[in-house]
């Protein structure tokens, strides 16, 4: 899908009988890929031409890096390693929620509040009904999240400005001013079906806290976090530009909400366009200013999960 093909912002809704700015039955009306609609071969062949030193940076944070402490009450990782006797071999078993670390939020995920429907009008009962693999994110493993991949790294822009220091544990937001300023800064050009990754300094504000601190944090209801703002302009700035986002906060966008809307319910249950989180940027932000370039090829495989709601990323980017 081109950019000439898909509606304008001001055309949305699709479906002029669901929610504001759905964009139900675009893909058809059984679609389960939304936005990496728009990651067709051409532009993967494209964005293979970001690859110039063959430099690769993980993405994904240590699956058990929140320890006994994730928040928005999650379960933590369990390791369990045992011998398989008489032989000298070893098994383990993982368990964990799905959205403890590094993640790809899936269609499953987060629906409209107050219409009750996730992407393509589908309900809590059709996802819960026996066998029901609709809107899973298994059916994001066949093609994967494969494109050219942009960092806009917020934190090094804002101390290279001496820009005051928005804590990432309170409620606050990136606007879209700054983060085109950002991209001006960086001189990094965006395209359309580019993934959008956002460093907002999460990761190193996160280290920097005591396991008390932690502790304490985890224990605020709602919690609340720095992230993108809430905004029909933000929205239009990612329904005319991108294929997914990310970034390295536990929310992706402001939490709570300072709007009587999230982004999650326009995102993932009006479009279909997954929506990263807790992604390790540190290794990417040295690489990308090392570079001087912010743009590189991304390869990102979900669990093959059928029905599944989220998934570890599994995601490498590539200079």
């Amino acid at each position: 899908m081109s950019v000439k093909s898909v509606p304008t912002f001001d055309e949305l809704p699709v479906d002029k009988k669901g929610p504001f700015l759905n964009a139900w039955g675009l893909y058809g009306d059984d679609d389960q890929l939304g936005f990496l609609n728009r990651l067709t071969d051409e532009l993967v062949k494209d964005a293979a031409q970001e690859i110039q030193s063959g430099t690769r940076i993980s993405l994904n944070w240590p699956m058990d890096a929140q320890n006994d402490i994730p928040f928005f009450g999650r379960q933590v990782f369990h390791k369990h390693v045992y011998q398989k006797p008489p032989r000298v071999v070893n098994d383990d078993v993982w368990t964990f929620n799905t959205q403890s670390s590094s993640q790809w939020d899936g269609l499953r995920h987060f629906a409209y509040q107050k219409e009750a429907k996730f992407y393509n009008g589908v309900t809590l009962d059709d996802i819960h009904s026996d066998n029901s693999t609709i809107n899973g994110i298994g059916a994001w493993s066949e093609k994967g999240i494969i494109g050219r991949g942009i960092l806009l790294d917020y934190e090094a822009w804002r101390e290279e400005h001496n820009h005051p220091l928005k804590d990432a544990f309170k409620s606050g937001a990136i606007t879209l001013s700054e983060l085109k300023a950002v991209a001006e800064w960086e001189g990094v050009e965006i395209k359309f079906g580019d993934i959008l990754i956002i460093r907002s300094g999460y990761m190193a504000q996160y280290y920097k806290r005591s396991h008390d601190e932690l502790e304490a944090l985890s224990k605020i209801l709602p919690p609340t976090f720095l992230g993108v703002e809430q905004s029909e302009e933000v929205l239009r700035w990612i329904w005319d530009n991108f294929s997914a986002v990310a970034g390295d906060q536990p929310s992706f966008e402001c939490w709570p909400s300072s709007q009587p809307y999230m982004l999650h319910e326009v995102l993932l249950a009006g479009w279909g366009c997954p929506i990263g989180e807790l992604f390790d940027l540190e290794a990417l932000s040295v690489q990308c200013k090392k570079s001087k370039r912010y743009s590189f090829f991304i390869a990102s495989e979900p669990c093959n999960v059928p029905g599944g709601v989220a998934s570890p990323p599994n995601i490498i980017a590539i200079q």
